[in-house]
């Protein structure tokens, strides 16, 4: 199975009066997107902003949020560390936020990143207290053509069972191998290609099970991100 969400169909979120825009390939279940929560994923934003501008303090508690700094440099405050501090192109922020945290953000003009919650069982976590690490962009490498941020021995290590995320380049013809015991969420960062014949264009999401191989064409080189899951997890998730 391939489904494929443009951006135009994905559920659109904003801050500040449109400062900061949001197009959610994962949405809040209130955000009537067309994806609701699955796996262990609950939710996913590219978020994007037009000025600098702030999000005010506000709590999170259960799951474990990771945000991907895509472009330019944010911002970030947090009631566990109270103090400010800077994260630039390249660099992943994760929160596990336990039995919970409050933080801020901040997007300069022109910065972008992703946002995505993983549920690592929400009935455990929130009895943990909340820790919070950044890793710089130097900590990832790319090995072939993958770059793993969590799994392959990732300094990063989630709660969230069976995840992997990594960036996919590609520059030639490639088949996509799919294990029949996980998801493939992927959203493709800059050029478009051609996925079993399907077109697919910039800020695309796809969600691809149940497909043993994939055949991915390419006129230009093409990054894509990558996050590997379990169809179905060991534990009750909260959606």
């Amino acid at each position: 199975m391939i489904k494929i969400y443009p951006k135009k169909s994905q559920a659109y979120g904003e801050f500040n009066n449109g400062e900061i825009i949001e197009n959610k390939p994962i949405g809040f279940p209130q955000d009537n997107g067309p994806v609701k929560p699955y796996s262990n994923l609950f939710y996913w934003a590219f978020a994007e902003a037009n000025n600098e501008s702030t999000i005010g303090l506000h709590p999170h508690k259960g799951f474990e949020i990771m945000s991907f700094v895509l472009s330019g440099s944010i911002d970030h405050y947090d009631t566990k560390i109270n103090k400010w501090l800077t994260l630039k192109k390249g660099d992943v922020q994760l929160i596990k936020s336990g039995s919970g945290i409050y933080h801020s953000e901040k997007l300069h003009k022109h910065s972008s990143i992703f946002q995505i919650w993983f549920d690592p069982n929400i009935s455990k976590s929130i009895t943990i207290p909340p820790q919070y690490q950044d890793f710089k962009s130097n900590n990832f490498k790319f090995d072939g053509n993958r770059k793993y941020y969590v799994g392959n021995n990732s300094l990063i290590k989630l709660d969230s069972e069976n995840i992997q995320i990594f960036k996919l380049k590609i520059s030639k013809y490639t088949i996509l191998r799919v294990p029949e015991t996980l998801v493939y969420s992927i959203y493709c960062l800059n050029n478009s290609f051609k996925l079993n014949n399907m077109t697919i264009k910039k800020n695309d999401f796809i969600i691809i099970y149940d497909e043993k191989d994939v055949y991915i064409s390419v006129k230009t080189p093409i990054e894509l991100f990558v996050i590997s899951s379990s169809k179905f997890v060991s534990y009750k998730t909260y959606f």
